[in-house]
This record gives structure tokens, C-alpha cells and sequence, in this order.
């Protein structure tokens, strides 16, 4: 352990197909390269798929954790994780979709206070509709990593977004900037970007991460940043990524990417 007490960072967005989940196992992956015993949970109620891709073989989820916790069964955390490696173990979404209603977002400070002494890093991936599930989850974040895409409906509720969290008075919350989703559609410049969600970009992630044959390495079960026989793994996006993960722990805002003031000046 880094630490007493553990780190509470979400993953969230606006827009599905951003690559969220895939975000979130590449941090769990790079704090596990770095010595942190990392727990992600999967609070994308409805349609999460950290257990599918982590090939889990847990039967208990989310849903059973709430269950045990209002009927007073709850004994131990462990009865609920599946341990993915010796650093990372997962506490999977409900299996069926139904269950997801009958999960009180009461429980989640609960929840988190089961975990926050055990693990370095608690990695949270959320839906992206903004219910009452992360609204409290963000409220009990101690950083917020919201992704999103060069696109134009997805700028636009980004900017709602961020004006939603600067209202509230919020000021953990990073911007990352995914670039691997959409290699081929560069609608806006960096420069535009930021114009139109009137905030700064903290992090991107590059064209170069894309993967045409995704789902081929998504089925063997294994963490992309890990796996050695993606093209990407290499030193320049581990750099990116690690530096990505310690800003998230250490809730300290990053310089301007220098890479951003390079395309404001094209």
C-alpha cells in the first residue's frame, strides 16, 4: 500500500463510445506497473463491461454488495471482488440489467468506506448519463476524469459538463481528449476545442492508440496497456499514461500540453 487512505477517481463522459471502459483498465493497468493496488468498480449500471472484458468469473456484483448491505448479510468486501491479478481486483455491474434500478445510490459513500483503507486507487466507470448514481459518485470523488471525442454534439455536452462542475464548485475534474476513437475525423482544431467548451485540455490520448482489431484483444481478457502484442505499448504512451494516472492521484492540475499549443499554431 501508497498509502492509508485510498484515492477515489471517476471516469465519466457524456457521450457513449468514447472509450471510457478502455480508459479505465489502461489506468488500472499503469497503477499496477507502478506498485498501486487498484480496485475498479463498475457503476455503469446498465450496460458496464469491465467484468466481460476482465473475463470474470465472479458471480456476485454490485447488485448483490447493495442487496447484502440493506438486508444486513454483508460479512467482508472480498465476498464481492474478483481478483483480476495480485494488484487488481474488479467489483462487477449487476449481470442483468434490471437489477440496476433497485440499487440505491445511498449505499455508494458505504460502499467506498468498505474499500478506501484497502486499496491505493479506487477506478470508478460510470454510464454517461448523468443520473443520481454519478451524481453522487462524483460528489464522493476525490478526482473526476471526464473523456470525450472531437466531435460536435460531444463538444457541446462537454461544455455543458464542465459548466455544470464549475457551477457546482468543483475544480477536480481533468479534461482528456480522445483522439483514438475517430483517427480519421478531426472536425475542430485544439484551438477550437477549447474555444467551444470554454476549458482547458489536460490530457489527449493519440491517434496512435487506435486498434482496428479492438475486439480480438478486448476477448483474450487483458488490460491493452499489458498486453504485449499491442502495437502502442510503447515507452512515449506509457509516459502519457503514467503521467495521466499520478496527476489523478496527486489532484494537481498539469500543464498546457505542449503538443496543443503546436496545432493552435498551425
Amino acid at each position: 500500500m501508497k498509502s492509508n487512505r485510498g484515492k477515489i477517481i471517476t471516469v465519466t463522459s457524456t457521450k457513449g463510445g468514447v472509450g471510457k471502459t478502455i480508459t479505465t483498465l489502461n489506468l488500472a493497468g499503469t497503477y499496477e506497473k507502478l506498485g498501486y493496488k487498484t480496485l475498479i468498480i463498475d457503476f455503469d449500471l446498465y450496460g458496464g463491461s469491465v467484468a466481460t472484458y476482465l473475463n470474470s468469473t465472479n458471480d456476485k456484483t454490485i447488485f448483490n454488495l447493495v442487496e447484502d448491505l440493506n438486508n444486513n448479510r454483508y460479512e467482508k468486501i472480498e465476498d464481492y471482488l474478483f481478483a483480476y491479478s495480485e494488484n487488481i481486483d474488479i467489483i462487477a455491474a449487476p449481470k442483468d440489467p434490471r437489477m440496476a434500478s433497485k440499487i440505491d445510490s445511498k449505499y455508494i459513500p458505504l460502499i467506498f468506506r468498505n474499500v478506501i483503507y484497502k486499496y491505493d486507487v479506487i477506478l470508478i466507470d460510470t454510464t454517461h448519463n448523468l443520473n443520481e448514481i454519478n451524481i453522487v459518485t462524483i460528489d464522493n470523488s476525490d478526482a473526476i476524469l471526464y473523456i470525450f471525442t472531437n466531435d460536435t454534439f460531444d463538444l457541446k455536452n462537454t461544455k455543458s459538463f464542465i459548466s455544470i462542475m464549475k457551477d457546482a464548485g468543483f475544480t477536480n475534474y481533468y479534461t482528456l481528449l480522445n483522439e483514438s476513437v475517430m483517427p480519421g475525423k478531426n472536425y475542430y482544431s485544439m484551438f477550437d476545442i477549447r474555444s467551444i467548451i470554454k476549458n482547458n485540455i489536460d490530457f489527449t490520448i493519440s491517434k496512435s492508440m487506435h486498434l482496428k482489431n479492438i475486439d480480438k484483444f478486448l476477448l483474450e481478457g487483458q488490460i491493452l496497456i499489458n498486453n504485449k502484442s499491442v502495437s502502442f505499448t510503447d515507452k512515449k504512451e506509457w509516459e502519457k499514461l503514467k503521467s495521466l494516472a499520478l496527476t489523478l492521484i496527486e489532484n494537481s492540475k498539469p500543464k498546457e500540453n505542449s503538443q496543443d499549443k503546436k496545432e493552435d499554431e498551425k
